[in-house]
């Protein structure tokens, strides 16, 4: 199946999609993604012992501030005004799982801002332990699940 990329106009140049025509209607997406650390990083988040602070509250702040400010970052998305942030971060053997729920009652979807919020949650994490562990990784951050619009639904495998 070919899909045409909304992006591109007629002569391939990239250009800001008119949502204009479109209904509002509700919208809803998910993203997850993984950091990866050591033990010793690990144990400072979770004890909330990192000399920075407490690790996964600035996180969670940093995402929902992420996924506000996602057209300021991201150059052919629309402003939005969202209704509902939330970032959820989870230790986990090796690391934190990190999910960003977000929603809107608008013309366009939500996936870049979860995509963003966790994303920028994870970054968050590895300025404020990276003294204790360099070699963090942010993994597998992806679409997990959207509803709304023209699409409809999407839940990941």
């Amino acid at each position: 199946m070919t899909q045409k990329l909304t992006h591109l106009d007629a002569a391939g140049h990239a250009h800001m999609v008119d949502v204009g025509e479109k209904d509002v209607t509700s919208r809803t997406a998910t993203a997850r993604g993984f950091i990866r650390m050591s033990a010793k990083a690990l144990t400072l988040v979770t004890e909330g012992t990192a000399p920075k602070g407490d690790v996964l509250a600035a996180a969670r702040i940093a995402g929902i501030m992420a996924a506000k400010k996602t057209s300021d970052l991201i150059p052919l998305c629309h402003p939005l005004a969202i209704t509902k942030v939330s970032v959820d971060l989870a230790p986990a053997p090796g690391g934190i799982e990190i999910t960003a729920t977000v929603k809107v009652a608008g013309k366009t979807g939500v996936e870049m801002e979860a995509l963003t919020a966790v994303t920028v949650a994870a970054l968050t994490v590895y300025d404020m332990v990276k003294a204790a562990d360099k070699s963090m990784r942010i993994e597998e951050v992806r679409l997990v699940y959207k509803d709304g619009g023209r699409s409809g639904r999407y839940e990941a495998d």
